[in-house]
């Protein structure tokens, strides 16, 4: 029997693509603050979760997880138990529709952008039948894709723009004012970065000639990665999705030192959960869009399996696994500038943005479209033009007026201008404080 016209091979692998990712990124999720628990200790040398297993310390299951302990990989387990069973409290003064609705709107889009992203390539599906419905569907060549449209690029785009809103929201309904400069601030940053990003990509998308995702992959499968050939804007893409998921150096909008929490500081339980669960989520999805742009999908040089061409199953399930450990790559590499460089203060952020990346990723675009008018498309041409170009502004960078934030402000009476005739000092008046050995300074003589 037929089975309905919608029911095609297509509709059922992207379908099955959509249910597997989803619970993929979930753990991965989970196990990725697991990773970067254990990564910034590394990085401050120290050990990091190393304690709890998958029987959470209870007699009953100790017997069950005998020697599944190792590493703390249990703690991600135990943080959601532990998320699950706190106090899930709302301020009394907050809007509650729009408190609970945060969390929900700042976590779908995290959720569903990833949906464009080609995973596996092209899989040539035989014939086959569903035997308890007895339906026959017609096989060939279907995207392992959540959804295979040839607007994925602009899909993805809109759908990462989302997620400031659910920031902007929390902030707004906790009805606290560090949360609403929080929700404020990661409002600025969206949309100072949302050009940047844009421009980037459209200087990749020019070389291209076009938004189809799997197209990207081939073009760079037959031409190299396009992070050979156009670093500078893939430099600045990385930038942009830093800035877009808040994560560091960009992460003012919940900067402890000064927001005790950011827009999240009043939530609780579940509720503060989502908005982790929704950062570690648009990095992902954010890292499987830099990968599918600069560096190739999941494409590897020297291995045919992992051509377009190559689409049986084997290869499709290989070309999955290396397109995610790219992602994961991505990811921790976002760890390690984390744990690496200090959070940038909020004005030197909006500064960087535009003063810095806005006319590079201008220039990028300007320089890219006359290398494309030219038909100078290759690899080492563009990469000639982005040194260049990286010259260029180096050269000229000295020459830009500089701002000096931290000038001192001329205070009339202060230590540092002082009122005529007032002699300044700053040396310690207490004997104590001058002795360069106070032990034995305060000590009688023997």
């Amino acid at each position: 029997m037929e089975a309905p016209s919608f029911i095609t091979a297509q509709f059922i692998v992207s379908a099955a693509v959509l249910l597997i990712v989803v619970h993929v990124i979930l753990i991965g999720v989970a196990y990725s603050i697991y990773l970067e628990r254990k990564i910034s200790a590394y990085i401050q040398d120290r050990i990091g979760p190393n304690r709890v297993g998958f029987d959470f310390g209870l007699p009953v299951l100790q017997k069950l997880f005998r020697g599944f302990g190792f590493w703390g990989l249990g703690q991600p387990l135990a943080d959601g138990i532990k998320f699950l069973l706190k106090e899930d409290y709302t301020p009394p003064r907050a809007d509650k529709v729009l408190f609970t609705l945060a969390p929900m709107v700042i976590v779908i889009p995290a959720l569903i952008g990833f949906a464009i992203i080609p995973w596996g390539g092209v899989w040539n599906v035989p014939d086959f039948t569903i035997p308890v419905l007895d339906w026959h569907i017609k096989g060939g060549p279907v995207h392992v894709a959540g959804a295979a449209v040839n607007v994925g690029i602009i899909y993805i785009l809109a759908v990462a723009a989302l997620g400031v809103y659910g920031v902007t929201l929390g902030g707004w309904a906790s009805n606290n004012k560090y949360s609403f400069l929080g929700g404020l601030r990661a409002t600025a940053q969206m949309l100072a970065y949302e050009i940047p990003l844009g421009l980037s990509l459209l200087a990749a998308l020019l070389v291209v000639g076009s938004v189809w995702p799997e197209t990207i992959i081939r073009h760079q499968v037959d031409h190299g990665w396009l992070i050979l050939a156009q670093p500078l804007p893939a430099v600045l893409f990385y930038i942009a999705i830093l800035a877009e998921a808040n994560r560091a150096p960009f992460d003012n909008a919940e900067a402890e030192q000064e927001l005790v929490g950011g827009y999240h500081t009043e939530y609780s339980s579940m509720r503060f959960a989502l908005f982790f669960l929704a950062e570690y989520s648009h990095m992902v999805t954010s890292s499987a869009f830099f990968v599918l742009l600069f560096m190739g999908g999941y494409h590897l040089p020297l291995i045919p399996w992992l051509s377009p061409e190559s689409t049986g199953l084997a290869a499709v399930l290989l070309k999955f696994l290396v397109y995610f450990g790219k992602v994961m790559l991505s990811v921790c590499f976002m760890m390690v500038i984390r744990w690496t460089l200090p959070r940038m203060r909020y004005d030197q952020v909006m500064m960087m943005a535009w003063q810095a990346a806005i006319p590079i990723a201008l220039a990028c675009v300007v320089l890219t479209s006359l290398m494309v008018y030219a038909d100078l498309r290759g690899t080492i041409p563009l990469l000639l033009s982005n040194i260049a170009l990286a010259g260029a502004i180096l050269a000229v960078y000295p020459f830009f007026p500089k701002a000096d934030p931290n000038r001192r402000v001329p205070l009339y009476g202060s230590r540092f201008n002082p009122m005529p005739g007032e002699v300044v000092s700053h040396a310690p008046v207490h004997a104590m404080a001058r002795e360069d050995r106070p032990v034995q300074g305060t000590a009688p003589a023997r």
